[in-house]
């Protein structure tokens, strides 16, 4: 980013508001990207992933004012906010279909590779290599991605077929879960011509009489997905000028703080993986308290060790918390609105991540930075409050998957999801 910046020639103002283009572009993206992944499914993935690497590359190359740049970042935010919410949808339907923990360990999977990405930027920053080489790779990575995708595609059918067969065949049993999808629909068509290709599945879902999701459900978890993503970016956004400003921090040591918070995220989804959403209510509280924990942890101390501590304290807390909301999605709604259902919770989520810069630096005008970490603190503290009553509340209302309601909705809204 410094060396975007200084090719901008643009100051920390400007900076500062070319870089809210990124929320401007993701937010509408991930609300219109379900309906493309539920009607075409796994190639939406791949396209995606194949723009996300060329937006950042052409950011690179293009951005060498301030209208560039913003216009860059905004199609930036916007190819990846999509692919968020396709690759999300895509490991929802993958967790369902294997009975893995296919969420949790993907977003580990991420947390890694931005530790290994922050990494191989700064050093090629620091051998002089032009700025546009580290997007170019980034470029490569996503198109071989984007390759395996399409391959995966290509056996996807088969596999899915097979699993809808076993959910009909289990809806009859004995052991059907209280809030397992809701079949009727479920049984119109073959599963070969829900998930085939992709129009076909679109198609079936538009006959079917408006089959989605309810909306309700879909937004309390949304919701403490926001907080949970809060004080996540809080502390990714604000832990280097912490350890800088209160903690006295040398510029490297300062760089250590979202270092060391990303790959103890990383390792903790990687080893709460197993958990996946059978103990979604524990491991959201155990989560929400940890984070509050370290954060109070941090906002006490006034030495490198601790400030690196309570880092790792609150990374391991705030790890288990969206990918263990969105493990909730991926049991209780359907495959044919996956995607629209992904969207909704996505995208309320993202705006706590767009917030909680936001609310740290208001809170550090007004009490200093000790004090907007106790702040966040108390956002963990009421996502550990709200996350029984908000998720018994959301469960209470039924299946998600309900197309009688959803057709209900429809005749007084004239929408669906």
């Amino acid at each position: 980013m410094p060396a975007i910046r200084a090719q901008a020639e643009l100051g920390d103002g400007e900076l500062g508001t070319a870089l809210l283009f990124i929320g401007a572009g993701a937010l509408p993206a991930m609300l219109v990207t379900g309906r493309a992944v539920d009607r075409w499914g796994l190639r939406v993935a791949a396209l995606l992933l194949v723009t996300l690497g060329a937006a950042g590359t052409l950011v690179a190359v293009a951005g060498r004012d301030f209208w560039s740049l913003s216009a860059g970042l905004a199609l930036l935010g916007a190819s990846s906010g999509a692919a968020d919410v396709a690759i999300n949808s895509a490991a929802g339907s993958a967790e369902r279909a294997s009975g893995r923990p296919v969420i949790t360990r993907a977003h580990g999977t991420f947390s890694a590779l931005v530790v290994v990405g922050s990494l191989s930027a700064g050093l090629l920053g620091v051998l002089g290599v032009p700025v546009v080489v580290p997007f170019l790779l980034v470029a490569v990575a996503t198109t071989g991605a984007a390759l395996s995708v399409v391959a995966d595609a290509r056996v996807a059918p088969v596999a899915a077929g097979a699993a809808r067969g076993g959910e009909r065949r289990g809806s009859r049993g004995p052991g059907r879960p209280k809030y397992a999808v809701s079949q009727a629909g479920e049984r119109k068509g073959s599963g070969r011509a829900e998930v085939h290709g992709g129009e076909r599945r679109g198609d079936e879902v538009s006959r079917s009489g408006g089959r989605g999701v309810r909306l309700f459900p879909l937004l309390v978890v949304g919701g403490l997905g926001a907080l949970a993503f809060a004080v996540e970016n809080a502390h990714q956004s604000w832990g280097a000028v912490y350890l800088a400003d209160v903690a006295d921090a040398g510029p490297a040591l300062a760089l250590a703080g979202p270092a060391v918070f990303a790959a103890v995220v990383a390792l903790t989804r990687f080893a709460a993986g197993a958990f996946g959403s059978r103990y979604a209510t524990t491991v959201l509280v155990s989560g929400a308290v940890t984070a509050a924990a370290g954060t109070l942890l941090v906002s006490g101390a006034q030495s490198v060790p601790v400030v690196l501590l309570g880092l790792a304290l609150a990374a391991a807390g705030t790890a288990v918390l969206f990918p263990t909301l969105m493990g909730v999605v991926a049991a209780q709604v359907g495959e044919a609105a996956r995607g629209r259902a992904t969207s909704v919770v996505a995208t309320v989520a993202y705006l706590g991540f767009l917030a909680g810069p936001v609310y740290v630096g208001r809170w550090a005008e007004a009490t200093g930075l000790s004090g907007a970490m106790t702040a966040v603190a108390a956002l963990a503290a009421t996502l550990a409050a709200l996350s029984w009553p908000a998720l018994r509340s959301a469960v209470r209302t039924g299946s998600w998957w309900d197309p009688g309601d959803l057709h209900h909705a429809e005749k007084i809204s004239g929408r669906t999801l």
